[in-house]
């Protein structure tokens, strides 16, 4: 029987461990508080495309394949759990001024010629499919593929398919993976990662984040998530049952989770920028997550050594590659090498000691 220690109980730990259980592993999660790290602050958008930007091809190519792999991942999950974790089926970007509208067309071309259509839409476009945006808005860019999910939807199901698979889940830390006992080991600690394998290059973003509940008789939320640059600033608003998620800042800051107000303020007036009546809604919760970073924007996905397998360093992106990662984690324990898992391998980085017996 085969053994695998999951080191990491987010969402990408707890679905490496439930698709590697159901691929005949018997598996055991260790964190000492699962669901609680990033995973569980995130907007949960699904949008490689326009999070895109010309020249980040290989970003791109990853991310589209992310994508592709959540219909399938997504329904599965349900079946097994019955839970539904779509909040929302399409994103659209849109733009303030003159100088945004312009890179809206740039992205719109430079996705049209990897394949990926979106439609271009002039003011009075944007205010047909979301009318309660404002009327500053001159622009947007409308990716009717790109969903989004809730975040803790989907932390509550993985969690409740590991425990059908007959995933063991440990509310321990993990000193050094040496210690472990296992056949295999999945490092999935997020931006933690660099602690049991130092060197590794992966670090702390951090990232607030705001979930604003709808109050009686107040604008609704937009039916899609709306993208924006507001003063240089990104913003996304990502419907909720209950209202909006509204995020997020980035800062390099180590793993300092705590919420700014100037963080908060920001955020608000960025949001409010777009969707007016949103300072009707009531200011639920203000969090902070570190998010896991790498250099080059990818994952980390592939071995470390001939026992150790690294599944981490997913960023932002982290619930749209869930997806794919837990379906690459079980070929790669099984030494295949799927294509795009090339993409994200971490023999990317020379310098990264990858050999048996290696730093950690």
């Amino acid at each position: 029987m085969r053994t695998l220690a999951v080191v990491g109980g987010g969402a990408v730990g707890l679905a490496v461990a439930w698709q590697a259980a159901e691929a005949g592993w018997t598996v055991t999660v260790f964190d000492p508080a699962p669901g609680s790290g990033a995973s569980f602050v995130a907007g949960g958008m699904l949008a490689p495309l326009s999070e895109g930007w010309p020249g980040e091809d290989r970003v791109l190519a990853f991310g589209a394949a992310a994508l592709d792999a959540w219909p399938a991942f997504a329904e599965r999950l349900r079946a097994v759990t019955g839970e539904s974790v779509f909040v929302a089926d399409e994103t659209l970007t849109v733009a303030l001024d003159g100088a945004d509208a312009a890179d809206l067309r740039t992205v719109a071309d430079w996705l049209a010629g990897f394949g990926h259509e979106l439609r271009i839409l002039d003011r009075a476009g944007v205010r047909a499919v979301e009318p309660v945006l404002a009327r500053t808005v001159r622009a947007g860019l409308l990716a009717t593929t790109e969903p989004a999910v809730d975040n803790r939807r989907v932390l509550r199901a993985l969690h409740a398919a590991c425990i059908a698979a007959g995933v063991e889940i440990r509310t321990e830390a993990v000193g050094a993976l040496d210690d472990l006992p296992h056949d295999r080991v999945v490092l999935a600690a997020g931006a933690h990662s660099a602690d049991l394998w130092p060197g590794l290059p992966v670090r702390p973003v951090k990232g607030e984040i705001l979930r604003l509940r709808q109050r009686p008789g107040v604008s609704p939320a937009p039916s899609r998530v709306i993208r924006a640059r507001v003063h240089g600033r990104q913003v996304y608003l990502v419907p909720r049952e209950d209202g909006i998620v509204v995020g997020a800042t980035q800062y390099e800051a180590g793993f300092d989770t705590t919420v700014t107000v100037g963080g908060v303020r920001d955020l608000i007036a960025d949001a409010e920028a777009i969707l007016p009546g949103i300072s009707e809604y009531e200011l639920a919760e203000a969090n902070a997550g570190s998010r896991p970073g790498t250099p080059d924007n990818l994952p980390l996905l592939g071995p470390l050594d001939d026992r150790v397998l690294a599944a981490t360093g997913h960023g932002r992106n982290g619930m749209l590659t869930l997806a794919l990662t837990a379906t690459l984690v079980p070929a790669l324990l099984d030494d295949e090498s799927p294509a795009i898992a090339e993409l994200a391998s971490p023999q990317r980085f020379p310098a990264l000691q990858l050999s048996p017996g290696g730093v950690r």
